[in-house]
């Protein structure tokens, strides 16, 4: 996988990359609307059950990507899809706290652009 625009976690004892595609875009898109209102949606949700529920559906999405993309080019050995249930069996609250940064890290990566605005680009220039 391309380290670029992923970023792993441990579940269960074994490795997930949560990778964030243009499919898992659309899956957010429209479960949230957006992007950018899933740090809000996150952040403000009405109770603690639910907070675990989007964090756990967002993981399992996540790390679905790899697996998917695993299985588009390895027909002959494709790997299991993982469940929201497998998710919620194999880890802890404690632990899906501490995925958020990974889940950050890979919408990160995943939406990460190399330009540099304009402004950068003038404080760079040499003077003199």
């Amino acid at each position: 996988m391309d380290n670029e625009r992923n970023a792993v976690i441990n579940i269960g004892g074994m490795e997930f990359e949560l990778i964030l595609t243009t499919r898992a875009t659309k899956e957010i898109a429209r479960r949230y609307g957006g992007l950018e209102n899933l740090g809000d949606k996150l952040l403000k949700s009405e109770n603690f059950e639910m907070a675990l529920d989007e964090i756990v559906w967002l993981i399992t999405l996540l790390a679905n990507q790899s697996i998917l993309v695993h299985n588009l080019k390895n027909k002959d050995n494709p790997k299991e899809i993982l469940k929201e249930e497998d998710v919620e069996l194999l880890t802890s609250p404690l632990e899906l706290a501490s995925y958020k940064s990974a889940i950050t890290e890979a919408m990160f990566k995943g939406t990460k652009r190399n330009i540099e605005s304009e402004e950068e680009a003038s404080k760079n220039v040499e003077v003199g």
